[in-house]
């Protein structure tokens, strides 16, 4: 194994440990596995969603294939912060369209919990994400919907407002199941809700260094006339192996950096009305 290899063995066993509750070594707090997923792994409370896209912002084809957009690196990315996590979360088309397991397998530790959101009660009972290997599994549905069937499966009903549940009722519901670390997977959809609602702290953008040049977009949010109201994270960026970039955004400290932005354009053009006031 070259030494870069075995940095990050190191670096990744540093990360789980700090988990739960380990000091860091020096000698590893400033490696880029550690600088990117610490954040992640000793928050007591942290909601992270996820996207994997092309350069262009895809994240499938026109005929929804994606598999797969990004390289080794950004998967083995996305199989850590599932194990860091106490939760992972889908919505229920990427269900339907992948067969997703959830598991960890491309790295050492624990896979996280299985949740799916279908208010309908859409995904069959055979769906992998539902297979009994050790880990809880969980169904959120709309009020009213029927209760799965499967064996060991727990159903969570919330109540819907205007044809949706709404993303901060899953997150307070995890909460109180004892899920207080999750990870919102996909699909775009439903990070795209999550971050529209301000239910998430971190977004880790995966960017592969492809052109797909058409196809299904990631983020889709309400639009804004100005630039100054467009969102601006906090943001890192760390280059993941075989060519593929991390863009790991702090959600909360977007939210003061666009109301400073925001108040700073009020008062230039203020300014402006009270210097031409008298023209």
């Amino acid at each position: 194994m070259a030494a870069t290899d075995l940095d990050a063995e190191a670096a990744w066993e540093a990360v789980r440990a700090a988990r739960h509750g380990a000091t860091v070594p020096a000698a590893l707090s400033r490696h880029p596995l550690c600088e990117a997923l610490l954040p992640v792994a000793t928050a007591r409370s942290i909601v992270v969603a996820q996207l994997g896209q092309s350069l262009d912002g895809r994240i499938a084809t026109v005929t929804g294939a994606s598999h797969f957009i990004n390289g080794p690196g950004g998967v083995e990315h996305l199989h850590r912060l599932r194990a860091l996590l106490d939760a992972v979360l889908v919505g229920v088309g990427t269900v339907l369209a992948d067969d997703c397991r959830l598991t960890v397998r491309r790295v050492e530790g624990a896979s996280p919990a299985r949740v799916v959101l279908d208010p309908a009660g859409r995904v069959p009972d055979d769906a992998s994400i539902f297979a009994d290997d050790g880990a809880r599994r969980l169904v959120i549905r709309a009020e009213g919907a029927r209760r799965s069937q499967v064996q060991g499966v727990e159903t969570v009903h919330l109540p819907v407002t205007a044809g949706q549940i709404a993303p901060g009722d899953v997150v307070a519901a995890l909460a109180r199941r004892g899920f207080r670390r999750v990870l919102i997977e996909g699909g775009a959809d439903t990070v795209s809700r999550f971050v529209s609602a301000d239910a998430v702290d971190r977004l880790h953008v995966m960017v592969a260094p492809l052109i797909v040049g058409s196809g299904r977009p990631g983020l889709a949010l309400a639009p804004v006339a100005e630039l100054v109201h467009a969102r601006r994270p906090v943001t890192r960026s760390f280059p993941l192996p075989g060519g593929d970039v991390l863009f790991d955004c702090d959600m909360r400290r977007e939210a003061e950096t666009l109301r400073h932005d925001q108040e700073s354009a009020h008062e230039r053009a203020n300014a402006r009305g009270g210097l031409f006031a008298g023209r």
